[in-house]
């Protein structure tokens, strides 16, 4: 199903006045993002207490409350207020916005992921809670031994599904009631499966689909990142695999099962693995190294303090089954798991795994990109895109830096990279352009669209080589692009994914979104603009 972004709603003068709380320059970031765990509760606490007043402002209904999700305060002062919604006490799917306004507290704009009113005839749903849970788990059913996701190996294994919870579901324009229920299971490759779904509570359809465990199919070879240093915690006479610099994030080894939280890595000396897979702790090195590379890159580069800006670090597993040729990321247990692939020799622990799969996690914790449709494709190209730059990030000599996706992890068996930023067809599948067909695709080629655009930003059209690689950029419109940078280039999508993106956010969308980052940060008369305009323009998205 197709998402469209909501046209921006502009307030009133009058309402700008009388809807917003002044922010002290006390309060504002010393950089965009950058803040402490405390310093981000009390923004938070601040939207939540301005929230009545921005849903008036906004003339949302009397059953209708804002509750703050996020907030950004740019370097000048500006704050974007990123807000859930609810009707009666339920959850609103679609409800989610953005309010924009000025250092000096003036409301400036509003980006909505759907501008259509909330008006229910009744809160009274016609199919219970229990039937509608027992739906979603015949809906899976009926999956088992179907590869629904090409990324994915099909089910094997389904559990009965949880509570349902009661929502209103308005991503498609259409409010009414719905049940979000999450149905458990397991793939046929071990994978576990996490599947929310929503029905509607009239009839039982099934309108939206996500599985939550975000997967990267591959097998590698051997240790990936090579000798690189490590920050860990001395306990007694034992080192741990545990870094107190960044949140506390560690390293857990499963020993080959696929349950529990594992054994924390730990050895007698400072000193873990030996680069060869036969020993355990090598495997265990590169994830720890990875989400290290990961959460450095977004601290030192946009100012971020973790996953979810909150100074938390997250939990690496490895060594997951038996033969797992998978490695996946978890919002529910805020984890990144790798399996240790074929034979148990090829360990799925590459760079850029780690940074594409860990970026799913900032994508959930900021715009929310449904996982379907063109914003599905946006979250995948999300994590191309940022997977890469922790790649730049690094700039290992072990793992020189690249425009290709998964290219250590050899996933087709060929020695051929699972993605090419530069002309995203040649992988067979993924899409160059923006066509009407786009959303339909499989949202790990529908990605190619925003992957051809960041490296057209980045780097220009035409052929060249970089870094040792060779690459031939081809336009839509065959025009000829010089781009901006991958650094400028960089800046520009993370403003928009965590300022203006929404949870519906499509291509046409996002052009929009990327214009207004890239005036915020480089003016709307700047050679930067414009040159967000034209990428565009040259990957079709007009």
């Amino acid at each position: 199903m197709k998402r469209k972004l909501a046209a921006v709603a502009v307030l009133s003068a009058t309402a700008l006045l009388t809807g917003v709380v002044q922010v002290s320059a006390a309060q504002a970031d010393p950089t965009p993002h950058a803040r402490t765990a405390q310093q981000r509760a009390d923004l938070i606490a601040l939207a939540n207490g301005q929230a009545g007043k921005v849903a008036h402002a906004l003339a949302l209904g009397g059953q209708e409350q804002l509750v703050a999700k996020d907030v950004v305060v740019d370097a000048d002062g500006s704050r974007h207020f990123r807000y859930e919604r609810t009707f009666a006490g339920l959850p609103v799917l679609g409800g989610d916005l953005v309010v924009h306004q000025k250092a000096d507290g003036s409301t400036t704009a509003v980006d909505k992921a759907v501008g259509a009113q909330l008006a229910l005839p009744s809160l009274t749903p016609p199919i219970p809670a229990d039937k509608a849970a027992a739906q979603a788990t015949g809906a899976v059913q009926s999956t088992v031994g179907i590869t629904v996701d090409e990324d994915e190996s099909p089910l094997t294994e389904v559990h009965q599904a949880g509570k349902a919870e009661l929502v209103v579901w308005a991503t498609d324009g259409n409010p009414r009631l719905a049940y979000r229920t999450t149905v458990e299971g397991l793939r046929a490759d071990g994978t576990p499966s996490s599947q929310l779904l929503v029905t509607d509570a009239a009839t039982g359809q099934v309108l939206s689909t996500h599985e939550q465990v975000q997967t990267a199919s591959g097998t590698g070879k051997g240790v990936f990142v090579g000798s690189v240093p490590l920050t860990t915690t001395q306990s007694g006479t034992s080192y741990q695999l545990k870094d107190a610099t960044r949140g506390g994030q560690s390293t857990f080894t499963l020993k080959n099962k696929t349950s529990g939280s594992g054994t924390l890595v730990a050895n007698s000396t400072d000193s873990f693995g030996n680069g060869l897979v036969s020993n355990p702790e090598s495997a265990a090195v590169d994830a720890q190294y990875g989400a290290a590379a990961t959460w450095d890159f977004y601290k030192n580069t946009f100012g971020r303090n973790g996953i979810k800006n909150d100074g938390v670090g997250a939990t690496s597993r490895v060594h997951y089954g038996s033969n797992y040729v998978n490695a996946f990321w978890s919002d529910s247990c805020f984890c990144m798991t790798y399996g240790d692939g074929a034979s148990n020799t090829h360990p799925l622990t590459a760079l850029d795994v780690a940074g594409h799969e860990m970026t799913h996690g900032v994508t959930s914790a900021t715009a929310g990109l449904n996982y379907s449709g063109e914003s599905g494709g946006l979250n995948e190209g999300t994590s191309d895109i940022f997977g890469t730059m922790v790649e730049w990030y690094a700039n290992l000599a072990a793992d020189k830096p690249d425009y290709l996706i998964g290219e250590q992890i050899n996933i087709n068996g060929d020695g051929k990279p699972l993605r090419y930023m530069d002309q995203p067809s040649k992988d067979g599948k993924s899409a160059d352009y923006w066509s009407s067909s786009v959303g339909s695709l499989d949202v790990h080629y529908s990605s190619g669209v925003a992957n051809h655009f960041f490296y057209l930003l980045a780097e220009g059209s035409g052929a060249k080589t970089i870094n040792g690689v060779s690459y031939n950029s081809p336009t839509y419109n065959g025009s000829t692009l010089a781009g901006i940078g991958r650094d400028k280039a960089a800046q520009i999508w993370y403003k928009a994914l965590t300022t203006y993106f929404t949870s519906t956010t499509n291509y046409a969308g996002a052009r929009t979104a990327t214009l207004k980052a890239a005036s915020d940060l480089y003016g709307a008369s700047s050679a930067e603009y414009n040159a967000v305009a034209a990428t565009w323009s040259a990957v079709n998205v007009n």
